[in-house]
């Protein structure tokens, strides 16, 4: 059950623009005020790293529950090889909205791509953004992950595409090999290995089409996959949860193929569960969309919503209901979370995300939201086109499920 999310790249506009210790929570006074500054806390709102799984829940070193309630940024994975809206906004403005709005975590997507000396930042505003002048992609996201760790946010790398021209069924492709794909998630582990608020690698974006589970097939089983990445990348860094997404579609017993969203399929977890070194640092994703992203038949079934848990429950959350291993909802968004449309008809998009949050907050699941840039063209944002302008019923839906914040700004 397929599905291509659009982006919009702005190249045009970029091309112009571009000519742990304990720590306390950090809260943000009012709306207006985009400034981080420390705030009375108590001991159940300070986290000490670094993270692990217990059961079904994600815990800090003292056994704390953590959940992730954070957003996407992407960027750095497109030809612009740096995040989107620094066009129009001062980096440190932007994260610091951000935390304002109480997103806890960050989902930052990259491509191998990003690493060769070739790619090249652009669609950066340098009179806005000085200090980011002359940076490679990789001193980018350094920049990135620095300023958004030094307010506190847990930060997850993703990598979402092998390259920038667009996304892989696969974890390899003829461009970017197995061993690359590897060798650059065990580089990242080592390079941030001393700041603990990088938590953890999603090793591979929505794994699609001939990707399937536990079959042995060395080409496409992505479970196999999944434990040698995590292996390599546990031993350059025990400290990472290592982030295994679902794939699209699931071969069941009696030999029949169910579908689901690319990326968000987790039946198979069930018979041939990941096996990684260190089982403690196992965190399973989905990703999930609306019929604005593509009309699956289960949007259009007379009992919807109420569908809705079950069909979730069979594909990912019952590794949660069953105690299995935490599950983060690595991707889910739309443009509408309105109950009716302009028409007084039903809006099956916003229902569906009502319902959504609602599940994911009732079973304890984690989420990093889809997405901060208004740019996914099927999509939106957080953020309205401006890139300024914070979209004001996303942000009130979101806000009914939101975590703290993982320690102070420094």
């Amino acid at each position: 059950m397929g599905r291509t999310r659009l982006y919009w790249i702005s190249a045009l506009v970029a091309l112009a623009v571009a000519a742990v210790a304990l720590v306390p929570l950090l809260v943000s006074s009012d709306k207006d005020d985009k400034k981080v500054h420390p705030a009375r806390a108590d001991s159940a709102q300070r986290l000490q790293m670094p993270l692990h799984a217990v059961g079904s829940k994600i815990v800090d070193a003292r056994g704390v529950t953590v959940q992730f309630t954070g957003v996407n940024w992407f960027g750095l994975e497109t030809n612009t090889f740096a995040p989107h809206g620094l066009w129009s906004r001062k980096l440190d403005d932007m994260l610091d909205q951000m935390v304002a709005q109480g997103f806890n975590s960050m989902r930052l997507p990259f491509s191998n791509e990003l690493f060769d000396p070739a790619s090249k930042p652009n669609g950066v505003d340098y009179a806005l953004n000085p200090d980011l002048k002359g940076l490679t992609g990789p001193q980018l996201m350094d920049k990135v992950v620095e300023g958004a760790t030094k307010r506190g946010m847990m930060v997850i790398l993703d990598r979402h595409r092998p390259t920038s021209q667009g996304q892989s069924n696969l974890w390899y492709t003829d461009k970017v090999s197995e061993d690359r794909w590897i060798s650059d998630w065990v580089k990242l582990a080592k390079q941030y290995k001393n700041n603990p608020l990088v938590v953890g690698a999603d090793l591979h974006n929505e794994p699609h089409g001939e990707a399937t589970w536990g079959d042995g097939n060395e080409k496409t089983d992505w479970q196999a996959a999944a434990q040698r990445a995590g292996d390599a990348v546990l031993k350059a860094n025990p400290n990472w949860l290592i982030v295994v997404e679902g794939i699209e579609n699931y071969k069941t017993a009696d030999g029949q193929s169910d579908g689901y969203w690319w990326g968000g399929n987790l039946q198979g977890a069930k018979e041939h569960p990941v096996k990684l070194s260190d089982q403690s640092k196992l965190v399973y994703s989905a990703h999930d969309y609306s019929p604005k992203v593509w009309s699956q038949q289960w949007f259009t079934d007379p009992k919807f919503p109420a569908n809705m848990p079950a069909l979730w429950d069979k594909q990912f959350g019952y590794l949660v209901k069953n105690n299995t291993a935490p599950v983060l909802m690595g991707e889910f968004g739309g443009r509408s979370v309105a109950e009716t449309d302009a028409q007084g008809n039903k809006d099956l998009e916003g229902i569906w995300q009502r319902n959504l949050v609602k599940y994911l907050k009732d079973n304890g699941l984690s989420y990093t939201y889809w997405a901060w840039n208004p740019n996914s063209g099927d999509t939106g944002g957080v953020l309205k086109d401006d890139w300024t302008t914070v979209d004001a019923d996303k942000a009130a839906l979101l806000k009914t499920y939101q975590a703290p914040l993982a320690a102070a700004a420094q």
